[in-house]
């Protein structure tokens, strides 16, 4: 470190860092959440052809255990790595250049709607960069659950990449990705921006720990997925649709909200909602956690510096 005029100069992690890190995070929490991202995907096709396949999340786990077995929950793993490998890296470094960028500039924290606006601006960056894995993960996730002759049958998230380019053309990679971006734009606004203002309250309550990163997380996943549900649901009808002479099921959006409304029901755009929860909770915590943890290594084995900066 260099000294300059007595003071000691903090040094910080460099930017390229900053999504190496944010990535790692996002990748290590999918690696323990994707099973309730499975039961969420299987709830929210269900209904789809017209016919109700599981009667609540409960039944959809026995369901899928019986019939595919304990590794099925880990179908499209690697989508959902590669979805967190570029929508997360993404999303979660350029949220932390911003917060930075903020407290050099106004020399504080940001407060509740300028961390609205950076949530907004990162989601839509990350989802742009992880769509083609999301579309790859949710047709992996959904695959055994049609009919045998209906399957993809993509080995992995590259083969489904090369395939889904080469049968549909390049920008079906793109699919659903307007849902895509404004469902990314919803929940990092209020994720993130609820998660460090509810972090902010409780600590009056509560020390400084996984306890209080518990209770912030869960209050702040329950909001984000009441908001974000019917974009979710729009999303993966429309990237799991099959495409018929160059036309699809749905022409967008609401075109999907408005059916599933008419045909299923209105509280139906919260189908699978408590996966959906359990799925957004946990992530949120082992991601934060583990996104202060890797900062912290940074800072201590890269940088040389037992103190680390304030983080996002």
């Amino acid at each position: 470190m260099v000294a300059i005029y007595g003071v000691e100069e903090k040094k910080t992690i460099p930017n390229y860092m900053k999504y190496v890190i944010g990535g790692t995070a996002g990748m290590l929490g999918t690696c323990i959440v994707q099973p309730l991202d499975l039961v969420k995907t299987r709830m929210q096709i269900s209904g789809a052809s017209g016919k109700r396949e599981f009667k609540n999340s409960f039944d959809c786990i026995v369901k899928v255990f019986k019939a595919e077995g304990i590794l099925a929950f880990y179908n499209g793993l690697s989508a959902g790595l590669m979805r967190q490998a570029t929508y997360t890296t993404a999303r979660m470094g350029f949220y932390q250049m911003e917060v930075e960028a903020y407290r050099n500039s106004y020399n504080q924290a940001p407060p509740v709607f300028a961390s609205m606006g950076m949530g907004i601006l990162a989601g839509a960056f990350g989802a742009m960069f992880g769509n083609p894995a999301e579309v790859s993960l949710i047709r992996m996730m959904s695959d055994k659950s049609v009919p045998e002759a209906q399957r993809r049958n993509y080995k992995n998230v590259i083969d489904a990449f090369i395939r889904i380019t080469k049968e549909e053309g390049l920008f079906a990679l793109w699919r659903g990705c307007l849902p895509t971006v404004g469902r990314a734009m919803v929940v990092n606004m209020v994720q993130l921006a609820s998660y460090s203002q509810l972090k902010s309250y409780f600590h009056q309550y509560i020390n400084e720990g996984f306890l209080l990163h518990l209770t912030a997380s869960m209050m702040s996943g329950f909001m984000t997925t009441v908001a974000s549900m019917p974009l979710d649901m729009a999303k993966t009808r429309i990237q799991n649709q099959k495409v018929v002479d160059g036309k699809g099921e749905y022409r967008g959006t609401m075109d999907v909200l408005f059916k599933v409304t008419r045909n299923e029901g209105f509280f139906s755009m919260w189908k699978g909602f408590t996966p959906y929860l359990c799925r957004i909770g946990p992530h949120t915590v082992f991601a934060f956690v583990f996104l202060e943890q890797l900062n912290k290594a940074y800072y201590k084995f890269v940088l040389g510096q037992s103190s680390y900066g304030p983080g996002i």
